[in-house]
């Protein structure tokens, strides 16, 4: 199972550039049809991860993942699971359009 890593800690401070990381592995995700995307926050204050899940609960970012996972085993990462569709399911089962 492929899966993309994004580590934050280099940029904690830069709000935009937060945002532009996160919006840049979504579009890459979804390019791509990766199933899962690892986002690696830190074990800190917390604020970053927050912040990440603030910016994954827009609506508009929100129906691009299928759910987002907190690990419980490690305080300071965040899986977010796509579901992407297959292209029978579009076309139809004899290759008809809907």
């Amino acid at each position: 199972m492929a899966k993309i890593k994004c580590d934050l800690h280099d940029i904690f401070n830069k709000g935009r550039a937060i945002d532009a990381e996160l919006h840049r592995i979504m579009e890459e995700a979804i390019s791509k049809r990766i199933p899962l995307v690892e986002i690696i926050t830190g074990k800190g204050s917390g604020e970053l991860k927050k912040r990440v899940l603030r910016f994954l609960d827009q609506p508009k970012f929100k129906q691009l993942y299928h759910r987002v996972e907190k690990d419980d085993k490690n305080f300071g990462r965040i899986f977010v699971h796509f579901k992407h569709q297959s292209n029978r399911k579009r076309i139809g089962l004899y290759g008809y359009q809907r």
